[in-house]
C-alpha cells in the first residue's frame, strides 16, 4: 500500500502501524474471521499486539512500493519502491521490517539534514533522478545462462532495464541491461519461468 499522499507522507502514515498505509500487508484470504472476509496469519509480526497496531502489516515504511515479487530457490521477498524527489529503491522486505519513509528516502535524510536511522532497513541499491524517475519492481531470473540469479527491473520514466545481483556476502551490483525507450508499467512471469514485460505501447515483451 502507498503512503496516500501528499507529497511527503505530511500525515506519517508510512510510520504509523495503527494505519495500513505505507506498508506491505499479508493476510489469509482462505480464513475469514472477526467479520473481516480474510484472517490475520498467526505469524504475521504484529499479529497479537496490544499497542493498536494493524495486524494486516508484514513490513512498513515504504512510499509507493511498486512492485514485490518472491524468489523461490531463496525465499527472498523483492520490491521497488518509488522514491519522492530525488531517489528510487530496491528493497529486500523481512517480517517487520521498517523500510525508513518518511524519515529516509533511499539512504538519505528526507525530512531534515541529519536523522536517525536507528532501526531502519535500508535499501539494497538505490537510483538517483538523473537515471530515472519511478522505478517497476521485477523479478529474480532463473534458468538463463546469462541473468540466472539477477534481479530485473525497470525504470517507468526513462526505460532502462537493469540487473541487480547480490554476492554472498550480500554486496550489489547493478549492471545495465537495455535502454528499451519503453513505459514499462509491470513484469509478469510464466509457469515455465519465462521473465515478460508489458509497456504502454499495448504489447507485452519476453525478456530473452
Amino acid at each position: 500500500m502507498g503512503d496516500g499522499g501528499s507529497a511527503g507522507d505530511p500525515l506519517g502514515h508510512a510510520q504509523n502501524r495503527a494505519t495500513l498505509l505505507g506498508s506491505l500487508l499479508r493476510i489469509d484470504v482462505d480464513s475469514p474471521e472477526d467479520g473481516r472476509p480474510y484472517g490475520i496469519p498467526p505469524d504475521n509480526p504484529f499479529a497479537g499486539n496490544t499497542q493498536g497496531w494493524r495486524e494486516e502489516i508484514f513490513a512498513y515504511g515504504l512510499r509507493n512500493p511498486w512492485r514485490f515479487s518472491f524468489d523461490p530457490p531463496t525465499g527472498r521477498l523483492w520490491a521497488a519502491d518509488v522514491g519522492q524527489n530525488a531517489y528510487e529503491e530496491i528493497d529486500l522486505i523481512v517480517a517487520g521490517g521498517n523500510y525508513g519513509w518518511n524519515h529516509m528516502e533511499g539512504n538519505h535524510c528526507y525530512l531534515e539534514a541529519d536523522c536517525d536511522s536507528t532501526g531502519l532497513i535500508p535499501p539494497v541499491w538505490e537510483y538517483g533522478h538523473s537515471e530515472g524517475r519511478s522505478v517497476t519492481g521485477g523479478y529474480v531470473v532463473r534458468g538463463s545462462s546469462a541473468l540466472d540469479g539477477a534481479y530485473v527491473y525497470a525504470d517507468f520514466v526513462s526505460g532502462r532495464i537493469w540487473a541487480l545481483r547480490l554476492d554472498a556476502l550480500g554486496r550489489p551490483a547493478n549492471e545495465l541491461l537495455l535502454e528499451s525507450g519503453l513505459n514499462i508499467a509491470a513484469f509478469g512471469r510464466d509457469a515455465g519461468g519465462e521473465t515478460y514485460l508489458c509497456a504502454f505501447d499495448g504489447r507485452i515483451y519476453r525478456l530473452r
